[in-house]
Formats: structure tokens, C-alpha cells, sequence
């Protein structure tokens, strides 16, 4: 929980509020592309690249929680993965990624989620990621604790870097994917395992609810994040880029506090190596 960011009385009120707007948004249109995806998909397409995968449940799921805001919450400003892009006039904006882990999705494994997370002008407001073929909802407000199927959760308290089990993301490009993976292989011995499931925002929630001690990616985006680093946050893990300043889209790290340095050390130090090869 982030005691230093608690919020008044009135800004809790509406932290709520958009919170259950946010879970029944989830809920409802994750439940659809679920049943959709098991009757199969009929139109799935490529974007940047041949393995980077839209499909209609993307788009549809996008198209009707970015309605379902503008008629509830008109003067509130949009973004999402599949083109959404609302200017409103109030303090909160909502980011949405409809279907985050579409080729799990295109596979029927059940790693995707339907992630919303909603920001103010004081940073990460409100984080909900729904994950419907496990029916497991994180949610989180800002300094109130951070919650999988309102049970409170909390990361691990792993302090032995060589015990953590790390998860990670490898991009869409041929030949980024090559220099990450063997960025991996420079310290897999040195930690407990290696873990990629395919999906930012579950990933991240698995590591503030223990499941994981850390993830760490590169390039993503915003959509990727906005949710599931405000869960991880609340629940009491450490959140950074590579070399522990602020995160990015660009390039992120959350685990468990006591191991945070030593892996941001040996990332650091394997991306050097990469870089001298």
C-alpha cells in the first residue's frame, strides 16, 4: 500500500465510483470475447509486425468500454491500444488495453486480460485487470491496497535474488527478441528460473500476488502498464526502470523490494555485455 499517496474523503469517493465502472466495463465485455473465442475467431489480422496479432475481439471489447466511458463519464480523456484517443476537459484519463496477451488469446491459453487502468493529475489512480478464462480480477486505488477477487494481496518478501523466480517479455521484432533472450542467459544461472507467459498486465499481477518475484520488459506501452504497476505498487513491490529511476513504457522492473537492486544490476550488466559484443 503507498501510505504517502492516501487520498481525501471526496477523491476516494470518485476513485470508487470509477473503480466499479471499471469492473463491471471488465467484466462484461472480458465474459464476451471469452465466449466468442471459444465459438473461434473470423477475422484476425496482423499489425506491426506478422507475429503482432489483432483480432475482432480486440477491437470489439475496445469499441464498447470506450462507449460505455463516454456515456458515463464524458468529459474523462481515452486512450486505447486499438486507436481510441479521447481529449476531455477533467483531471482523469482512462487507458485501456482490450485484450492484453492477443496470441494467447489467438491460442486459447488462458494468460490475456481486459486491463483499465485511469490516472489523475497526482499519477495512478485506479487499476483493474480482469482475467476471464482463470475468473480472477486485480484491482487496486491508490494507497488503499491492492486486491485479487477482493482478497488483499501482497508480494513476496524474497531477499535471495538466487531464490526469485523472474518473469520477462520478449518483443515482437525477430531481432529484438534474439538480443533479449540472450541478455537472459547471462544470468539465468544466478536466480531461480526464468518465466515468460506473454501478457504484461498479468505478469505484473502475478507479481503482486506472489506468484512471480519480479518482471521485467522493454518497449512496450502505456496501455501495457497503467493498471497492473498501480496492483503490483499496493501490493508492496518495488516498481523502476532497468537502472531503479522512474518507469517507463520503455523499460520497467517490479519485484519484490529486496531483490529489486540485484536484479536491476545484473540486467544492467548483461545489456552492457550485449552492447560491447
Amino acid at each position: 500500500m503507498n501510505e504517502n499517496l492516501n487520498l481525501r474523503q471526496d477523491e476516494l469517493l470518485i476513485a470508487n465510483q470509477i473503480l466499479d465502472i471499471s469492473l463491471e466495463l471488465a467484466h462484461t465485455s472480458g465474459k464476451r470475447a471469452l465466449e466468442g473465442r471459444i465459438a473461434g475467431l473470423q477475422n484476425v489480422e496482423t499489425k506491426s509486425t506478422s507475429t503482432d496479432m489483432v483480432t475482432e475481439f480486440d477491437k470489439a471489447t475496445e469499441k464498447y468500454i470506450v462507449e460505455q466511458i463516454r456515456a458515463r463519464r464524458p468529459h474523462d480523456s481515452i486512450i486505447g491500444e486499438e486507436g481510441a484517443a479521447y481529449a476531455g476537459s477533467s483531471q482523469y484519463t482512462w487507458c485501456i488495453d482490450p485484450i492484453d496477451g492477443t496470441t494467447n488469446f489467438l491460442y486459447a491459453l488462458p494468460s490475456w486480460s481486459v486491463s483499465i487502468g485511469i490516472s489523475d493529475d497526482s499519477g495512478q489512480l485506479v487499476g483493474v485487470v480482469y482475467i476471464p478464462a482463470l475468473d480472477e480480477t486485480f484491482t487496486a486505488v491508490r494507497g488503499q491496497g491492492a486486491f485479487l477477487n477482493n482478497r488483499s494481496i501482497r508480494c513476496n518478501d524474497t531477499s535471495d535474488v538466487s531464490k526469485a523466480l523472474v518473469c520477462t517479455g520478449f518483443s515482437y521484432s525477430p531481432e529484438q527478441r534474439s538480443k533479449q533472450s540472450k541478455r537472459v542467459s547471462k544470468f539465468i544461472h544466478k536466480i531461480r528460473d526464468i518465466r515468460r507467459f506473454g501478457a504484461a498486465s498479468v505478469d505484473i499481477c502475478y507479481v503482486a500476488c506472489g506468484r512471480l518475484d519480479a518482471y521485467f520488459e522493454e518497449n512496450l506501452h502505456q496501455w501495457d502498464i497503467a493498471a497492473a504497476e498501480l496492483i503490483a505498487i499496493e501490493a508492496g513491490a518495488k516498481s523502476g526502470d532497468f537502472s531503479g529511476e522512474a518507469s517507463s513504457p520503455e523499460e520497467i522492473l517490479i519485484a519484490c523490494p529486496k531483490v529489486f537492486k540485484q536484479l536491476s544490476e545484473m540486467i544492467i550488466s548483461s545489456s552492457l555485455d550485449q552492447d560491447n559484443v
